[in-house]
């Protein structure tokens, strides 16, 4: 079945003039935004960091980050998963408070990864992190936090739209509904997390999903998730209805960070206590870095959504396969 499916009837609603301009605006316009409901100021941030430190972002455990040597060192280098973990030491580093946090762009390269329309191999999105209180750590902080999110989502569109009057058949919802994996999995026993996912944002247009990483009641965790930056009872995944191609887009993966406890905790079960002795890891179950909360946002996922797109190569340039080339040039898509 391939993988890379054009609606039928798919029209671009903005030319590639128009695209790139619109894109260029977003990213302005969102950031501002998200940075005044969050408090954030924007960062420097690396590419690629030393992987004895434990900085990189492990995903799902499986991904192999793209690793090249560095004569000058003597040593390999890995370029970032994600920044999840980076972000953390950055806020302790640059003496960032309680209540302001920092965003950056977050370029990465998942050569793993799968294509479709909404997976490339290249991977572009604002990483952000805020420091909290303990008394912060609960659920309905991250559900503050993530409505703030959706708001600087939907603000974004209506100023995309006063320029753009041929958006105006994009619509989102601006309350999100909040569920937990679990209940999901209750709610329907009999289908995939994905098709759960689905049938959630049909019904809500905006969601997230709260308890990612840990095994539900069937034994499977809804989706994987590195043990040592999320904490798998406070994070979760914000999804938005895509009426262009029937489906739920996830915008964000983002959650309160683990403390010491429930670092110890998830690093033995996902078995993998060695990872206690690195650097990042023992500064995290010795107190040494701040509480925060914090996450990614997909910024050409950002762009699709808010632009009507039927395909990630719209709004990005990356590589594609045959099979998607095809798909597209039979239904007059242009890859950028």
């Amino acid at each position: 079945m391939p993988k890379t499916v054009i609606p039928a009837g798919y029209r671009p609603a903005l030319g590639l003039y128009d695209t790139q301009k619109a894109i260029g605006l977003i990213k302005q316009i969102f950031l501002e935004k998200l940075c005044g409901a969050l408090h954030l100021k924007r960062v420097t941030a690396p590419l690629f960091v030393d992987p004895a430190t434990g900085l990189n972002d492990d995903l799902n455990g499986v991904e192999r980050p793209v690793t090249f040597d560095v004569p000058a060192l003597g040593a390999n280098a890995e370029v970032v998963h994600s920044l999840a973990k980076w972000k953390r030491m950055a806020l302790a580093q640059y003496d960032f408070h309680v209540g302001n946090g920092l965003v950056t762009d977050m370029n990465a390269i998942r050569r793993d990864e799968e294509m479709d329309n909404l997976h490339s191999i290249y991977v572009d999105q604002w990483d952000w992190e805020k420091v909290i209180t303990r008394e912060e750590r609960t659920t309905e902080y991250l559900k503050q936090t993530v409505q703030k999110i959706v708001d600087a989502v939907c603000g974004t569109l209506d100023e995309l739209k006063w320029q753009f009057p041929a958006l105006e058949r994009v619509r989102l919802c601006r309350e999100t509904a909040f569920a937990t994996a679990q209940e999901l999995e209750d709610q329907w026993p009999a289908l995939t997390p994905k098709e759960r996912e689905n049938a959630f944002a049909k019904a809500h247009g905006t969601v997230f999903i709260i308890g990612i990483g840990g095994a539900l009641r069937s034994g499977r965790p809804h989706d994987g998730r590195a043990p040592d930056y999320d904490d798998w009872t406070l994070n979760g995944d914000l999804l938005f209805w895509n009426e262009t191609l029937g489906c739920a887009l996830e915008l964000s993966s983002m959650g309160i960070r683990v403390d010491a406890d429930a670092l110890a905790r998830q690093l033995s079960i996902a078995g993998c206590r060695e990872r206690a002795a690195l650097p990042f890891h023992k500064m995290l179950l010795t107190d040494e870095l701040p509480l925060t909360i914090g996450g990614g946002i997909g910024q050409s996922r950002l762009c699709m959504l808010l632009l009507g797109k039927a395909h990630v190569g719209e709004v990005q340039v990356s590589l594609w396969d045959g099979e998607t080339c095809a798909a597209c040039a039979a239904a007059g898509v242009q890859l950028l």
